[in-house]
């Protein structure tokens, strides 16, 4: 579920741009402050926090955007822009070797694992997934969006950009570290809790 958190200001976005795309992008940024602040307020670093601080640099871009022009042409491209956006933090964090996996495992794994090689490597896979997910799941949403096809056609896309990347991320971390495991010789007591 802390996955889940971190996108919860997208997800908001998606649900109330149904009221107009001016009010997600403003919903979208007052949530993504508010976690901020209370993850700060609970003593949580604000190190490898790419994505926080990008979903609030989007929606306050996006809030100015689309309070000035609200018919602008770019509305309806709102889902490939939104995940476009994800797809470009993940891929940054990756490049700036702080891969925005980390700042949510970190909050699950021990503070003794987390500059071992194997929690880095396991948060640079994950955030790969993450990234060609939502990259793939970017260019699908222009497609749609250009074709003007089914809202549905849409929702399954955004869907399945989630929810697979979502179901990498629970199965890859055991898999790495029993294969590390194997490799090393190390008994699985003694390396358990190595990652996210």
């Amino acid at each position: 579920m802390n996955y889940l958190r971190s996108f919860i200001p997208w997800l908001v976005f998606a649900g109330v741009s149904s009221l107009g795309w001016q009010w997600g992008a403003l919903a979208g940024l007052v949530l993504s402050v508010a976690l901020l602040i209370a993850d700060r307020s609970a003593g949580l670093s604000l190190d490898y926090r790419l994505l926080e601080y990008g979903t609030i640099l989007f929606f306050a871009a996006l809030a100015v955007l689309a309070f000035a022009r609200p018919d602008s042409g770019l509305k309806m491209y709102g889902s490939a822009l939104s995940t476009g956006w994800l797809a470009l933090i993940a891929w940054v964090s990756i490049a700036v070797q702080r891969p925005f996996t980390m700042a949510i495992a970190r909050r699950m794994a021990p503070p003794e694992v987390w500059h071992t090689p194997l929690f880095r490597r396991i948060n640079v896979v994950l955030t790969a997934a993450w990234a060609l997910s939502f990259t793939l799941t970017a260019i699908a949403q222009t497609v749609v969006s250009a074709h003007a096809w089914s809202v549905i056609i849409s929702i399954v896309i955004q869907i399945a950009g989630f929810v697979l990347p979502l179901r990498f991320t629970a199965a890859y971390p055991e898999r790495a570290r029993a294969r590390f495991m194997e490799k090393s010789g190390v008994r699985g007591d003694a390396q358990g809790g190595l990652a996210s």
